[in-house]
C-alpha cells in the first residue's frame, strides 16, 4: 500500500490521520522472501520447553525491570521503585513492573487473619474478613495511579540527566477490581454530619490518610484484584484502598481500618508531608487530584535513535479530572504543534496512549508533548513555577521536553 505523507507541523511531524486510519502508510513496500527448510533456526527444529504453573518474561526481555530508587538511609523497605515506561507499550502496566512506594517495607500478611474494620461516626461498626469482602458485588475499572512526587526532580534549577523512568516512573496503569466503598459505608450507616474517612494500612508504619467522604461515596474502591489476579504484596495484598485520579499516597495499601469522622486526622502524611508550600509562605493541604500531564516515552532518554528516518513518537497522557481530550506534539521546541492520534478507548482517569509519525532529518531538535483535558492544557514550566514556586515537592505537571542530538541520543531539558 502506498500513500503520500502529509506533514502537520515543523521538523517532520506527520498528520495524525496516518494513525487514525489504522496505521502509518509509507511510500514503498516490503518484500518477504520464502524461507527454505534449511534456513529454519534451531527453535523451529526441536521441541520447546515444558509448560509452567506461572508464566515469566522472555529471557531477552530481562532488562525490562523496575528501577530501584533505593531505600531511605537506615531502612530496608522505605523507598520506591520505578516503572520502566520507555520499554512498555499500551496503557496497562504489568503487575510485576508497577511502581512501588513504601514507608516501612512490604508486610507479609496472612489473609486468613487480616480484617477490615469500619467504625467511628457510623450506626453499625462492621468488621470484614477477606472472605466476607469477596462475597460482595465487584466492579472493574482501568485507571492510572501516580505518586504525587512523580517528576519531582523537575523542580530543580537545572535539569537532571535522568531517563524517562527516573523522572516519570512513579506512574502506572492497571485494571482494578474490587468492592465500591459506598456499598460498605451504606451498610454501616454513616452519620449525617460526617465529612471525612481516615484510612489506615496494616504495615509497620500504619500509614494513614484522611479522605473526604464525598470521594469515598463517589468512585473509591476496596481493591482486591489487579490486572485480573489478586493483588501482589507490594501493591497492597490482600486489600487496598484505590482512589481513581488522586495522588497515590491516598490509595492506602494493606487496608485494615476506615474510621468515619467529622474532621481530618491531621496525621504526619497530611501535615509535614504531602502538603504544598507556596511562594508567599503559606501551604496548601489536601491537594488530592493529579493534574493533566503527558510524557513522550519513545523516543526518550534511555533510548537512542538509529539515524535519520521515519519514527513513531509515542507516549502517555493522563488526568485526575477525567478523560484526555487532546495531545499536541512539537518537534521544533514548541514553535509549531501537531495533534497526535489518541488510541482508543480514551477513558476517565486512565492512561491514554498517543502516537504521531515523525520524519527525523538527523539534526538536533527538541521534542515536547502537551495534553489537554476538560479544564485546559498542561502549563509550561515557567507558568507552573509562577504559581507554585520552586519549593514544591509534589504535583509537577508541566510540559516535558526531550532534546535529541545528532547522534540520536536524548536528554532531559527545560523548554
Amino acid at each position: 500500500m502506498t500513500d503520500t505523507l502529509r506533514h502537520a507541523a515543523g521538523n517532520g511531524l506527520l498528520h495524525r490521520r496516518h494513525f487514525l486510519r489504522g496505521g502509518l502508510a509509507v511510500t514503498g513496500g516490503m518484500v518477504f522472501a520464502r524461507a527454505r527448510a534449511s534456513d529454519r533456526p534451531e527453535w523451529m527444529r526441536m521441541p520447546g520447553a515444558p509448560m509452567s504453573t506461572y508464566g515469566s518474561t522472555a529471557g531477552a526481555e530481562g532488562h525490562v525491570q523496575r528501577l530501584l530508587a533505593g531505600a531511605q538511609p537506615g531502612t530496608t523497605g522505605s523507598g520506591a521503585s520505578l516503572t520502566p515506561l520507555q520499554h512498555l507499550e499500551g496503557t496497562i502496566t504489568p503487575s510485576g513492573l508497577h511502581f512501588e512506594r513504601h514507608h516501612s517495607g512490604v508486610p507479609a500478611i496472612d489473609p486468613e487473619r487480616h480484617t477490615l474494620t469500619i467504625h467511628g461516626d457510623v450506626q453499625r461498626p462492621l468488621r470484614f474478613s477477606m472472605d466476607d469482602l469477596l462475597r460482595y458485588p465487584r466492579v472493574t475499572r482501568q485507571r492510572f495511579l501516580e505518586c504525587s512526587g512523580n517528576t519531582r526532580p523537575q523542580y530543580n534549577d537545572a535539569p537532571m540527566p535522568h531517563t524517562c523512568a527516573m523522572l516519570y516512573g512513579l506512574l502506572s496503569g492497571s485494571e482494578w477490581t474490587g468492592v465500591p466503598v459506598s456499598i460498605l459505608l451504606e451498610e454501616a450507616g454513616v452519620a449525617k454530619d460526617a465529612a471525612w474517612v481516615v484510612a489506615e494500612g496494616a504495615d509497620a508504619a500504619r500509614m494513614s490518610r484522611s479522605i473526604p467522604l464525598d470521594k469515598m461515596l463517589d468512585d473509591a474502591i476496596i481493591a482486591l484484584y489487579q490486572n485480573g489476579e489478586r493483588l501482589r504484596p507490594e501493591n497492597g495484598y490482600p486489600v487496598r484502598l484505590f482512589l481513581p485520579g488522586w495522588e497515590g499516597n491516598t490509595s492506602v495499601k494493606w487496608l485494615t481500618r476506615l474510621q468515619v469522622s467529622r474532621q481530618p486526622a491531621m496525621s504526619r502524611e497530611e501535615t509535614s508531608k504531602y502538603t504544598d508550600p507556596l511562594p508567599d509562605g503559606r501551604a496548601r493541604m489536601f491537594t488530592f487530584p493529579m493534574g493533566v500531564k503527558s510524557v513522550i516515552t519513545s523516543p526518550s532518554p534511555g533510548l537512542t535513535l538509529g539515524g535519520p528516518g521515519l519514527y513513531e513518537i509515542s507516549g502517555l497522557a493522563w488526568s485526575g479530572s477525567g478523560a484526555i481530550r487532546r495531545v499536541d506534539v512539537s518537534a521544533d521546541g514548541g514553535r509549531s504543534w501537531a495533534e497526535a492520534a489518541l488510541e482508543a478507548p480514551v477513558q476517565d482517569k486512565a492512561l491514554t496512549r498517543f502516537r504521531l509519525g515523525w520524519q527525523w532529518d538527523g539534526a538536533p531538535c527538541t521534542l515536547l508533548s502537551r495534553a489537554s483535558d476538560a479544564q485546559g492544557a498542561q502549563p509550561t514550566r515557567d507558568a507552573l513555577l509562577a504559581i507554585q514556586g520552586a519549593r514544591h515537592s509534589y504535583h509537577y505537571n508541566a510540559i516535558q521536553a526531550w532534546h535529541v542530538n545528532a547522534d540520536g541520543e536524548l536528554a532531559n531539558v527545560y523548554a
